[in-house]
């Protein structure tokens, strides 16, 4: 076997690698390339299968389907190279996406609508409007205003006592907007505050290990 395509595949599928015995759908392989384009970026081998065994594919037919999931059901559209491997007589096609600078990349579904998705582990997940603030306000050019008032106060001292907090529990708690809870929590991750906690089926958001209470309320003071 071709050793650089062996090793990748010894690798198994992880945060940076998926497998994909074949391609029948290109909004499906949108998502992979989506998810790696708004995480880490990564690499697709098709003609993989789940357990490593190589099917092999027709590389014009599984091409010309991979452009279509990043052209016409992947917005923004993605940037991707690739390259053959072929090993007795079978051809896999490794499909590589680098982390983009134009995040947030969203995924057509069968029903035309449009979701973000992110990589955990070997999985490509749905993202929730916190993550979706989050990467527009890292592209965006202009800097974020926090004012600082009760509800923010009331995040960072809920969290002083308790180790995370999911969104749909800090509007509830606060008694404030799902929107605004979005809005505080994605400002806070953006300026280091705040780090997302995954797990589960929930997001959730504890204190960046760097953040220091006491300097931010000092800041806020001088003011």
């Amino acid at each position: 076997m071709n050793t650089e395509l062996k090793k990748m595949i010894l690798e198994g599928e992880h945060l940076n690698q998926d497998f994909k015995h074949c391609i029948s759908d290109s909004r499906k392989i949108a998502r992979s390339l989506v998810a790696f384009a708004n995480t880490d970026g990564g690499r697709l081998l098709v003609g993989v299968k789940d357990n490593g065994n190589i099917a092999g594919v027709r590389t014009d037919e599984e091409y010309y389907m991979v452009e279509s999931a990043a052209k016409i059901y992947s917005n923004p559209p993605i940037a991707f190279n690739t390259r053959q491997h072929i090993v007795d007589q079978k051809t896999v096609l490794e499909v590589i996406v680098e982390n983009s600078p134009n995040k947030p990349h969203f995924a057509q579904d069968t029903e035309n609508k449009w979701w973000a998705y992110y990589r955990l582990h070997d999985e490509n997940k749905l993202a929730n409007k916190v993550m979706i603030e989050v990467w527009r306000k890292q592209q965006s050019k202009t800097g974020i205003f926090i004012r600082y008032s009760n509800d923010e106060k009331f995040l960072l001292d809920y969290l002083a006592e308790t180790e995370s907090i999911s969104q749909s529990a800090f509007s509830r708690k606060a008694q404030i907007t799902y929107k605004k809870a979005a809005t505080i929590l994605s400002d806070f991750i953006v300026l280091g505050i705040l780090r997302p906690v995954f797990g589960g089926q929930q997001i959730r958001y504890a204190l960046a290990d760097s953040f220091d209470r006491s300097d931010y309320d000092r800041s806020e003071t001088a003011r």
